[in-house]
């Protein structure tokens, strides 16, 4: 019996028993709580009720291609060259990256119901219990190395943040250089990873974590939220993936020949920092300031002490100045 026959027995969310289980599957009981306990193991919290039985609260929807791929455009549906969905994997954009070396093209998206060493900036790991998350990412190939990149993940934001707004979600914001916030928190996050000639041909993995529905003690050392926690009003992850390739595919078409500057006022109108005083802190280094909007390249517009200032990238963290600190 594999994972997914238990899944897929408790997708309504309903409670069955530990009988009517194994005899849909065809196994024991001792099969069934075995399988149970996988399912824990894989961040996956079953409610067990006596005299009840079992339960997957919130039910369970797998990822599916066709349904991802029900949701494009026709423009978006050619510029999709493949959709790998995976079940358990140590990270999407790790698998596009050994992909783009011997298969180098743009439009290739892996999805993964779980990634086991999924990443984030500044060396964070991205938490992703079994089936909870939208964890994917996108291969696509640029001309004129890194310096044809810039702003990229700006852009990326906006895609997502559209296609959020575009299911009904309100209250989405970006900050700079690449997080979707919900009400001031966390929703999602964006990795962008280059290899290739720094100076030429490249190929540039786009990696995004959007949070659905993650247990109230995931451990994330910030303030986050999930679009549970929202209200969004589609949660179908396939329907959600789908709005944001919609968005996303384009825009990177676009993107390839215009640059950051087409999509600047577009990333300001989501913009949740923007004549707000924060903190700008590289290394060990921290700056006080206003955020002013960023520039054609997509750089930081800081204001200081000292000036404006233009922050293109690095390790930045930047946070909000609370009660003046």
């Amino acid at each position: 019996m594999e994972l997914t026959d238990i899944l897929g027995a408790l997708a309504d969310g309903e409670f069955h028993s530990g009988e009517e289980l194994g005899a849909k599957l065809g196994v024991s009981r001792t099969a069934i709580w075995k399988q149970l306990q996988k399912l824990d193991e894989i961040g996956l919290r079953v409610d067990s009720v006596k005299g009840k039985g079992y339960r997957l609260p919130g039910g369970y929807a797998p990822l599916d291609a066709r349904e991802i791929q029900k949701v494009l455009s026709g423009k978006s549906a050619g510029l999709l060259a493949e959709l790998i969905v995976e079940q358990q994997i140590t990270s999407t954009s790790s698998y596009l990256s050994d992909l783009a070396r011997v298969s180098p093209r743009s439009g290739v998206v892996c999805v993964a119901e779980q990634q086991t060493a999924g990443r984030g900036r500044l060396g964070r790991t991205w938490v992703s219990p079994y089936g909870r998350n939208l964890m994917f990412s996108v291969l696509w190939e640029f001309d004129g190395g890194a310096a044809a990149l810039e702003g990229l993940s700006l852009a990326v934001g906006v895609a997502v943040a559209q296609a959020l707004s575009g299911v009904g979600l309100d209250d989405i914001a970006l900050k700079w250089p690449n997080d979707i916030l919900h009400g001031g928190s966390k929703l999602a996050g964006i990795l962008l990873e280059m290899q290739g000639d720094a100076a030429g041909r490249c190929q540039v993995i786009i990696g995004i974590g959007l949070n659905v529905n993650l247990p109230d003690d995931a451990p994330i050392d910030q303030a986050w939220t999930d679009l549970t926690r929202a209200a969004c009003p589609e949660l179908d992850r396939n329907k959600l993936l789908g709005a944001i390739l919609d968005r996303l595919l384009p825009l990177l078409q676009t993107f390839s020949s215009s640059g950051f500057v087409a999509f600047q006022e577009d990333w300001e109108s989501f913009d949740a920092f923007n004549g707000a005083p924060a903190t700008v802190r590289r290394g060990d280094v921290a700056t006080e300031g206003i955020c002013r909007g960023v520039a054609s390249n997509g750089a930081l517009q800081f204001e200081t002490a000292n000036g404006l200032e233009y922050i293109s990238g690095g390790e930045v963290s930047l946070r909000p100045l609370v009660d003046g600190r």
